[in-house]
């Protein structure tokens, strides 16, 4: 496992075992506000380095040593013949694996080292434990499936498809240093959802594919925007969606799909 020590410049000194994501996604800048300055496989050099280069460079100094705060943060997981299944809810899912990057998932299908491509398909494909619902699975067989395929994919592609899948991380930085959560409020945000609705039944009755492009997106920025208000996530919103209509039977009519029991 290798461990970045990264500068931005003028901000911080830290620590990532994926300071693309880290850094880029979670924080919000781009790849020149920002360097790499040390790499090493040792934590314990690595987590001193970063105490010392703080003190230099006259930045916050963490309080605890980054290898003492990867082993708090270290997950328990339960892995069965079927399912693999972390000790979390859904919507504390992401964080927990992102503080875990590099640590090996066994299973009967095979091993996998935790990688940002690998957390993106968890938080697709997790599902809350029926049991408890502090608790959220995976199947073996089809996280080894994704994962064996993965393999002949480029890593341009792999930096694509994790970028698209954290989308709605880049738009909440872009509200929260923009105030929209300290002071908006969901009532604004759902008048806001309202007007980007009439702009695309407009742009639909145009055919106007410019304008239906923008007007979708607006729509799913807001609604980002008020999940966030609602002290909610939109993945979990989405998902939760998901898991609903994935048991849906039915057919089409006139256009629309009718759920079985309203037919």
């Amino acid at each position: 496992m290798t461990y970045c020590l990264y500068h931005i410049p003028g901000k911080k000194i830290g620590v990532s075992k994926d300071p693309k994501y880290r850094v880029e996604v979670q924080q919000g800048y781009s790849p020149d506000e920002y360097e790499i300055i040390e790499m090493s496989d040792d934590i314990d050099y690595i987590s001193e380095r970063e105490i010392f280069l703080q003190k230099q460079y006259g930045y916050r100094v963490d309080r605890t040593l980054y290898k003492n705060l990867n082993k708090n943060n270290k997950m328990r997981i339960n892995v069965t013949d079927q399912t693999t299944t972390f000790p979390v809810p859904l919507n504390k899912l992401r964080g927990r694996l992102m503080d875990n990057v590099g640590m090996e998932l066994a299973s009967n299908e095979g091993t996998f080292e935790l990688t940002s491509g690998l957390i993106n398909w968890i938080m697709q494909n997790a599902v809350t434990s029926q049991f408890n619902v502090e608790r959220c699975y995976v199947y073996n067989k089809a996280m080894a499936k994704f994962m064996n395929t993965n393999e002949i994919f480029s890593n341009e592609n792999i930096d694509k498809q994790i970028s698209r899948s954290n989308i709605f991380d880049k738009i909440r930085s872009w509200a929260t240093v923009r105030g929209i959560y300290d002071k908006g409020n969901s009532h604004t945000q759902y008048v806001k959802l309202m007007e980007e609705a009439g702009e695309l039944a407009r742009a639909l009755l145009k055919n106007d594919k410019p304008e239906v492009i923008d007007s979708i997106g607006d729509m799913v920025v807001v609604l980002t925007n008020l999940a966030k208000l609602e002290k909610l996530d939109i993945e979990d919103c989405i998902d939760n969606a998901y898991q609903t209509i994935s048991k849906r039977t039915g057919k089409m009519v006139n256009g629309t799909f009718v759920k079985t029991e309203s037919l």
